[in-house]
């Protein structure tokens, strides 16, 4: 019978995703943000729908756990830090004062509009103070949205600093729950405890992981993504035990191994990306499972009212308030405002006053559920009309999809590098063997008019030509100014 239980469990998970998927792939046409459509699927699946039942808070609150410790690191895999760099002060601001602000806006509102107890209305603004790594970075990627400026990597930062802020101002105000004596002083030393702790770790176990990785020799090269398994769990959950912020070590971690030379690194890179959707897909689904649509309905007139102050007045204002000495154009920060996604997060955070026992948590549990769907609905399937209106979208370059590619193994200097010919440089309509590139330097495939031609000699460049180079970094600076150049020039 137990074997007839699991298969029916593993049947169902199979289905569930399978038909997450398919939705998400018709949402996409239709302009919904696939998150959306994951609670929604969980949803209609449950007891209110096809009579799943589940109630399993502690499980929702764990798998939630892990899937942000992935879904954060590979949030820093993908960070590039050139582009982050500059923004790291006005991201700090945000992922700190902005969440402050944010919770202190709802805490004020819930307060005096619907009279919730200070602490409660304290712990409601926690929980949703804090925008969502998975729903920014997804929807992103889901609307292929170019921003102009420094709108997208400082979004992408803040999304991935913010949890930890969020996470300890909700544990904490359960602590001052708990405990009517303590004082709210009597929580910032640990603030900076864990946030030091989990930034000191973060640098240092990311480090260790890069030489892990590079120096640990297997067998076979499925057992590096069993590694880099291992490696995370380990720099998040290690980071925990130590007493600090465990997704803040995690996105260090990322950005560190993102931003270096690794063995298997693009595959790797493959592996965690897919990992992040299943995560994504999985804690979505699965509380979407954990909701009674009837339930929602009682406080749906007060979450609303909720969801739009969040959206219109807390989120705008932190945005603004940080940003005030940022030299960034008003367009630009209202892009940010905007993009203010809620998502998983807050909903896994909605789970910690259920297990706490805290006042009103069920209240708060379907507040907070009915806020991120208003978000995902309403700022999701407008980014694009917003960014269009702003003036902040720009076209996405098409990146050319090789059929063949090249793994660094974290011991030499080559790169495999795409250069394209400019027209009227003294490459267009040039041999290639007059072009008299260095002899380190490996032309390996040219891509022209959507077809793929192996080089040869004699084989003539034209202006337009995309043109797969493989080189080290000086030998590569040379190829672009050869392809670049002007004809003529010296």
């Amino acid at each position: 019978m137990g074997e007839v239980h699991t298969e029916v469990f593993l049947l169902a998970a199979g289905v569930l995703l399978l038909v997450s998927l398919l939705v998400s792939r018709l949402g996409g046409r239709l302009g919904i943000p696939g998150l959306l459509l994951f609670l929604g699927v969980g949803m209609l699946a449950g007891s209110d729908g096809l009579g799943i039942q589940f109630h399993d808070y502690r499980f929702a609150q764990a798998l939630g756990t892990l899937a942000l410790c992935f879904i954060l690191f590979q949030g820093g895999l993908g960070t590039h830090w050139g582009q982050t760099r500059p923004v790291v002060r006005r991201g700090l601001s945000l992922a700190t004062v902005g969440v402050l602000i944010t919770a202190g806006v709802m805490a004020v509102f819930v307060h005096f509009a619907f009279g919730f107890p200070w602490l409660s209305a304290w712990l409601l603004g926690a929980i949703v103070s804090s925008t969502d790594a998975s729903a920014v970075f997804s929807v992103l990627k889901e609307r292929q949205l170019g921003l102009k400026g420094d709108v997208a990597p400082l979004l992408e930062f803040e999304s991935g600093g913010n949890d930890p802020m969020a996470v300890f101002l909700t544990v904490g105000i359960l602590e001052l729950m708990a405990n009517p004596g303590m004082s709210v002083l009597g929580i910032v030393p640990l603030f900076f405890k864990q946030m030091l702790i989990g930034a000191v770790f973060g640098v240092v176990l990311g480090r260790a992981a890069l030489w892990i990785l590079n120096r640990l020799q297997l067998q076979f090269e499925g057992l590096y993504s069993v590694l880099s398994l291992a490696l995370a769990l380990t720099i998040f959950a290690g980071t925990a035990v130590a007493g600090g912020s465990g997704f803040l070590a995690i996105y260090i971690a990322g950005v560190i191994l993102g931003n270096a030379d690794f063995i298997h690194k693009r595959s790797l890179l493959s592996f965690h990306d897919g990992l992040s959707w299943l995560m994504q897909v999985a804690m979505f689904l699965t509380l979407g499972l954990l909701v009674n649509p009837r339930e929602l309905l009682p406080t749906a007139g007060l979450a609303l009212a909720c969801a739009l102050v969040l959206v219109f007045l807390a989120r705008p204002l932190s945005v603004y308030v940080s940003l005030a000495r940022a030299k960034m154009p008003l367009n630009e920060k209202s892009m940010v405002a905007w993009v203010g996604l809620r998502g998983a997060v807050p909903i896994v955070l909605a789970t910690f006053p259920l297990l706490a026992g805290a006042e009103r948590a069920g209240t708060l549990f379907n507040i907070v559920f009915f806020i991120v769907l208003t978000s995902v609905l309403l700022q999701g399937t407008t980014l694009t009309l917003v960014a269009r209106f702003l003036r902040v979208r720009e076209e996405v370059p098409e990146v050319t999809q090789y059929p063949i590619t090249y793994t660094p193994t974290g011991h030499n200097k080559n790169e495999m590098v795409e250069v394209e010919v400019r027209a009227g440089s003294a490459a267009d309509g040039q041999r290639i063997m007059d072009l008299k590139l260095p002899p380190e330097a490996l032309v390996i495939l040219i891509h022209r008019g959507g077809e793929f031609l192996i080089p040869k000699g004699a084989t003539e460049l034209t202006g337009g030509d995309s043109v797969l180079v493989l080189a080290g970094e000086t030998e590569l600076r040379e190829v672009e100014g050869k392809l670049h150049r002007p004809a003529g020039a010296v």
